[in-house]
């Protein structure tokens, strides 16, 4: 029984220190894997009772799993969708052939990183057919609420490359300086004007008349009022959007800032933010003159007319020029006017047991019972990681432990085959006892 137990002992230490050097060559053979996690064999004896003195050998059995929460190094690209996760979780992909299927039950894979790039399409995918999932935004941009726990709310990544954006102008900041010599008697009294261009709902140039009209001294001993009547008009209509009486400080502390304004027609002023609103042809805008007793925006000083802050939001229609994904997982498209527009939002996703993952092929992973469920968790929030854009990871294999493990699974292997050539040496003495 003892010589038998020997001999299984040493067939399952062969058959053990194969699967161990099964893992390492896959290890090796992956050590330029992006996204490559490696797989770990270990060795777990087994014992069967003994009596009367005597031992058998119980042998050896192995477990491998593969160690998905070890991290590799992020490797720096020059692609701004190559994406990985710093830190815990993992992004979600679903397959092409999802797409080619034309289905609209898309199921869910994750992965740690990818080169993704657009597709004739425009869907992002990677060369292995693997395509970034993400929540739609709406069009303004902001991500309408999703359910956490499921998957249902993600669809395909897909960016249109040449589609075209304009944002119209909500905000205006007019800031000038009026000269405060034409409230005086001896002044011409003539209307100062300014155009103010803004952007419509449809991105078409459009601009705000405003005219500055100056209320003069009565007498010519009398000093300047430090009136004057603000009227803004919409070039659109061609109608008077707002009228307002203003009235500037002449004091030595406060000289030449706003005092007081009175609205005549248009939106009501407000002294708390500076702002009035005013509505054009496409909808509300709110301009800034400032708070009274501020010096920053509107002024009365001097004998020249001059704007000193004209700023305004808003962008005419442009091209996109590229999309780049943030640290928060948005997938924002940039256009050549300056606009930047937030397309998708990738979830990070995370489970309780990562190394309990299933694996398949091309570094993805499916969840199992021992993995636990998913959660969709914004990047960077809770306990996941954020994504970084221009990086790949590397793969997680140490070649120099490798190459030491496999010396180690070597002499291991010449071992157990040592033992099976001894046993067999013994069984061979004791045949020999019965010629």
């Amino acid at each position: 029984m003892t010589i038998s137990s020997s001999l299984n002992a040493g067939v399952s230490g062969l058959a053990a220190n194969a699967n161990r050097l099964a893992s390492i060559a896959d290890n090796i053979a992956n050590s330029s894997t992006y996204g490559y996690k490696r797989a770990q064999t270990e060795f777990h004896s087994m014992v069967i009772d003994s009596n009367r003195g005597t031992y058998s050998a119980g042998g050896v059995r192995v477990t491998t799993m593969r160690m998905i929460d070890q991290p590799g190094a992020l490797e720096t690209t020059n692609n701004p969708t190559d994406l990985a996760v710093r830190g815990r979780g993992f992004l979600p992909v679903m397959q092409e052939s999802s797409l080619i299927s034309g289905t609209t039950d898309y199921q869910m894979f994750l992965t740690t990183t990818g080169s993704f790039r657009t597709d004739a399409n425009g869907y992002l995918r990677t060369s292995t057919g693997l395509v970034l999932m993400g929540w739609p935004a709406n069009p303004d941009g902001s991500i309408p609420p999703y359910a956490r726990d499921t998957s249902d709310g993600l669809r395909p990544v897909q960016i249109q490359t040449n589609q075209f954006a304009a944002e119209p102008t909500t905000e205006i900041t007019l800031g000038v300086n009026l000269p405060a010599t034409e409230t005086e008697f001896d002044a011409t009294g003539a209307p100062l004007t300014l155009s103010v261009e803004y952007f419509d709902n449809l991105g078409t140039s459009q601009s705000i008349g405003v005219t500055y009209t100056p209320t003069r001294a009565a007498l010519p001993t009398d000093p300047g009022t430090n009136f004057w009547t603000m009227e803004l008009v919409d070039s659109v209509t061609g109608t008077v959007i707002g009228e307002y009486e203003l009235q500037f400080d002449a004091s030595r502390a406060s000289g030449g800032t706003l005092l007081s304004v009175n609205t005549l027609s248009g939106g009501v002023y407000d002294p708390l933010t500076g702002v009035l609103q005013v509505n054009v042809a496409g909808g509300p805008i709110d301009i800034t003159i400032g708070r009274p007793g501020d010096g920053s925006v509107m002024t009365q000083l001097s004998d020249s007319f001059a704007p000193t802050a004209i700023n305004k939001n808003g962008f005419p229609v442009g091209n996109m020029t590229s999309v780049e994904v943030d640290a928060n997982g948005f997938v924002k498209a940039n256009f050549d006017t300056g606009i930047t527009r937030t397309l998708y939002q990738v979830p990070i996703v995370d489970v309780p047991n990562p190394n309990g993952l299933i694996a398949l092929d091309n570094q993805i992973y499916t969840t199992s019972r021992t993995s636990g469920s998913f959660f969709l968790w914004d990047a960077g929030d809770g306990p996941t990681g954020d994504v970084v854009g221009y990086a790949l990871e590397g793969s997680a294999t140490d070649v120099a432990g490798e190459l030491t493990d496999l010396i180690q699974t070597q002499r291991a292997y010449s071992s157990n085959a040592k033992v099976i050539q001894t046993v067999d040496e013994m069984l061979q003495e004791t045949t020999n006892i019965k010629r």
